[in-house]
């Protein structure tokens, strides 16, 4: 193999372990604190230690995982003032986009917004009806809408960072196991009736809603905490029986 195609293809499998190891932070795979160990994860990401380390040390400037110096990487904690800016920051960056959105959203524009909107709308209304199977495609389906409301605001940064931050956002209703119901989707089609008619003082007003009204829920149900002493206490049970 050339040279630079041994490059290109150990650049590709370190984006992709980097892609791996974000998305288990952000689906809580990796537990909030839980410590990082360089071996274990070579052999589960299929790369070496020094790409390993690269790669963790991105996602510390991303504030996804935490660099214990001497003491190694951690997965970045959760807490409830965490949750809260991260919401808050969510909320203001995406209110400025939805606004330049709004103003520069053409045909094109609002095609792609109703076609988010359908494919989100299919599996809420498949989850209201029980089946919670698609939770994972509903996340990933709500983040595509609120992006394709945002998308013609005209700033690559913008996106750039309000997508971090939603994923942040979206750690934290992963591992709470969050989804508000008929009230959720019914927030979604005002947003989507908001953009048709580009009202987006109603649309920011909905948008604040969604989003506060999704922190206090989350913490009112207290779950947060619960599911990871859950997952916690599995694998303490799991591991004291392979020593048994």
């Amino acid at each position: 193999m050339h040279v630079d195609q041994r490059r290109t293809a150990a650049e590709t499998a370190g984006e992709k372990a980097y892609r791996r190891i974000r998305d288990d932070i952000i689906a809580g795979t990796l537990e909030p604190s839980q410590r990082l160990k360089l071996d274990a994860l070579k052999e589960s990401y299929g790369v070496s230690v020094s790409t390993l380390r690269e790669l963790l040390n991105r996602l510390t400037s991303e504030g996804l995982i935490v660099a214990e110096g001497a003491r190694g990487f951690e997965v970045a904690p959760i807490s409830v003032q965490n949750f809260r800016e991260v919401a808050n920051l969510r909320q203001l960056l995406e209110s400025h986009a939805l606004e330049a959105s709004f103003a520069g959203g053409d045909m094109d524009w609002e095609g792609r917004v109703v076609a988010a909107h359908h494919k989100l709308s299919v599996v809420e209304a498949r989850m209201l009806s029980g089946n919670r199977t698609g939770a994972d495609v509903w996340k990933r389906y709500d983040f595509e809408f609120h992006h394709a409301l945002l998308s013609a605001c005209g700033s690559k940064v913008l996106l750039d960072t309000h997508s971090a931050v939603f994923d942040k956002y979206l750690r934290y209703l992963i591992i709470a196991v969050v989804f508000r119901g008929e009230v959720t989707a019914r927030e979604h089609r005002a947003l989507l009736e908001c953009a048709l008619k580009r009202d987006v003082r109603t649309a920011k007003d909905v948008l604040a809603r969604h989003i506060q009204e999704c922190v206090a829920f989350t913490l009112a149900k207290g779950t947060m905490g619960r599911n990871r002493s859950n997952r916690s206490t599995k694998r303490d049970r799991t591991a004291s029986s392979m020593q048994a």
